[in-house]
């Protein structure tokens, strides 16, 4: 299956390029808002927010009269991302020195961590660094207060949540009420899985925001090129033939010669035949013979079946403590390309894992966290010098009538390319939109900029929180709304672009953003759905001028009007690359289930019309059609997608 997102990238160099006092063009971005009692720093994986935080803790030590720093990572193996570092010697005015006994991501009991936690507070150290659990359960009767004149830093701040049982939500929430303490949040992606939001509205309006988008950090880069995302379906199981091929999916996809991180699925997964330690022997097994395992390292070696090489492998699935530390420790000092082929991973080698050499994230199963799925994909955008392209690959179940499980497997395979959708957003060039209208045609400066587009018919919004919004927050808006249950029926094509556009869409921005007035509704719907429908079109220069090819339309650039834009659904090109990659069952399959959906029918009546549709089939050769103009055939086939559904529930019910 080809590619459904791939992003061509200038190698600028920009993006690692350092200034004056050694930071990097993200890390200077955020050093300017350094002052911020609340900051909130939105960023992708490799860009440097590590450092960045050094770089704005130390000046608050400094400059702002603030007495301690407390960096918060989500797990143990992080926290080294935050060791010793000399900043002096790039030019900056003060080194990152934690005292080793204040880094509480090392072995040993919470107890005695959280002790030490609160020793530190008394003491004149000035930095600590621990995990998000430490950071909990110290909090557990702690007088607020005592963190006055402390700055909290929270690496992955996706992991808070404003749900009530989301207790690092809970901590973060009391210490912006009850005490002066400032507070950096730091995040490569700013999307949960589970629909709910990281702060509630009113407290994250608190926050000034940082955004360093995915597209300026890979431009910037000196080595990467392209970026390809890709989905590959298969049937049974994935380490297995395939029915109709004489290789698995998995041969089919694996490239040896790519530096390779394979994240096999959760056990809990549909996916995962629930052997884990089995599905690593499967997939040596497709790579060849293991000839022998390093005791020193814990390195695989194993004889490549297609071109006799030695390949390195990592098998981070043994949850065994020694061999799973031999070889973590083993991946913490690669040096080259040559030191390790393959990984195979469950649960780890996502936040946080550093591989630069990698080239293709391989991933097995659905995942349903955007959040994750940008993670891993992360673990493939470093830039090095070993690779011009990098890949990631969702190798996912193909629906099956035959199976039980056909409706976990459709809905699977449309939030997966839902996700894909998200990912071209997040990684395509950022535009700006203006009005245009026949008085401001060519007088305002920056108009000619290549990345500027205006349209005639579109609204601007009024108040700082909707300019807020579409400033910062666009691609965390989108992720709601592909995450929409109702958002996720209609993308396919299933309803017409208007109703999408004019009336889901900002039925959405509403429920997110429930202080927002109409007209600022209006201001950001318009700004999703041309951001969305722009950077999924292609723009072309004929002669002295543009012309934008979206949804079959070739228009010239100066006459768009929102009109226009209204009438395109902003997320079916997906749809159409997938409709040309799979069989017309597997079509008809994903059409059922969003029909079966949609369907508002009874039991009774669907039974009534069983004799009716059997008549159909004997007089005609074919099932009635879902898409038919005569109302009764299209009725008759709701009603026979609405019995196969029926079928379906009961024989699961009957398990």
């Amino acid at each position: 299956m080809p590619d459904l997102v791939r992003v061509e990238y200038s190698q600028t160099g920009k993006s690692k390029k350092t200034n004056e006092y050694g930071m990097r063009e993200m890390q200077e971005k955020a050093f300017a808002a350094r002052t911020a009692q609340y900051l909130l720093i939105k960023a992708p994986p490799a860009s440097g927010k590590s450092r960045a935080m050094m770089f704005i803790a130390l000046d608050k030590l400094k400059n702002q009269g603030i007495k301690k720093a407390i960096v918060a990572v989500p797990e143990k193996a992080i926290g080294a991302s935050f060791s010793s570092t000399g900043l002096k010697q790039y030019g900056f005015f003060a080194d990152w020195n934690p005292n080793p006994k204040y880094n509480l991501c090392t072995p040993g009991s919470e107890k005695s961590k959280i002790s030490a936690f609160l020793g530190f507070l008394e003491s004149d150290e000035q930095i600590l660094i621990c995990t998000h659990a430490t950071l909990r359960f110290a909090f557990d009767g702690l007088d607020e207060k005592r963190l006055n004149n402390t700055v909290i830093a929270i690496d992955e701040f996706h992991h808070v949540s404003a749900d009530g049982d989301n207790r690092l939500g809970e901590v973060i929430k009391n210490i912006m009420a009850n005490s002066n303490a400032h507070i950096v949040a730091m995040t490569g992606s700013y999307f949960r899985g589970d629909n709910v939001p990281v702060l509630v509205p009113e407290d994250e309006a608190k926050f000034t925001k940082v955004t360093y988008n995915y597209y300026e950090q890979l431009n910037g880069y000196e080595y990467l090129k392209s970026l390809g995302i890709g989905y590959h379906f298969y049937t049974g199981r994935y380490f297995k033939k395939q029915p109709d091929r004489p290789v698995s999916a998995l041969e089919e996809i694996l490239d040896e010669n790519k530096k390779t991180i394979i994240h096999i699925p959760s056990v809990n997964a549909a996916e995962s035949s629930r052997e884990k330690y089995e599905e690593v022997n499967h997939i040596i097994d497709v790579l060849g013979d293991l000839d022998y395992q390093d005791e020193q390292t814990g390195v695989l070696y194993v004889k490549s079946k297609r071109s006799g090489k030695i390949l390195k492998v990592a098998d981070l699935v043994n949850d065994n403590p020694k061999s799973r530390d031999k070889i973590a420790d083993y991946l913490r000092t690669i040096k080259s390309p040559e030191d390790i082929d393959i990984i195979i991973a469950l649960g780890m080698a996502k936040e946080g894992f550093d591989w630069p050499f990698c080239e293709h994230a391989l991933t097995i199963g659905y995942r349903g966290s955007l959040t994750e799925i940008i993670q891993i994909i992360g673990r493939a955008t470093r830039d090095s010098y070993n690779k011009t392209h990098a890949q990631f690959t969702n190798l996912i179940a193909q629906p099956d009538a035959e199976n039980e499980e056909v409706k976990v497997a459709v809905n699977n395979m449309l939030k997966a390319i839902t996700a894909s959708l998200l990912m071209e957003q997040v990684l395509a060039p950022n535009f700006k939109f203006k009005l245009k209208s026949d008085d401001n045609d060519d007088e305002e400066s920056g108009d000619k900029d290549e990345h500027t587009i205006k349209i005639r018919g579109f609204k601007l919004p009024t108040s700082q929180r909707a300019k807020d919004i579409i400033e910062t927050d666009l691609n965390d808006l989108k992720a709601r709304i592909l995450q929409d249950d109702q958002m996720l029926k209609a993308m396919p094509g299933n309803v017409e672009p208007e109703i999408i556009n004019t009336v889901l869409i900002p039925k959405i921005i509403r429920e997110v953003y429930p202080g927002l007035s109409e007209d600022d509704v209006e201001a950001v719907r318009q700004h999703v759905v041309v951001d969305s429908v722009i950077k999924n079109s292609i723009i072309e220069i004929q002669g002295d001028k543009k012309f934008i090819r979206m949804a079959g339309s070739f228009v010239n650039i100066d006459d768009i009007h929102i009109d226009l834009i209204d009438q395109v659904n902003p997320f079916q090109k997906a749809f159409e690359i997938l409709s040309k990659s799979v069989t017309t069952q597997v079509l008809k399959l994903i059409d059922e289930h969003i029909q079966s959906i949609k369907i508002e029918m009874t039991e009774e009546e669907a039974i009534l019309l069983w004799p009716k549709i059997k008549e159909w089939r004997e007089k005609t050769g074919e099932a009635p059609d879902i898409r038919s103009f005569d109302p009764k055939q299209r009725r008759m086939a709701e009603a026979l997608i609405f019995l196969r559904e029926l079928k379906r529930q009961r024989a699961l019910n009957e398990q």
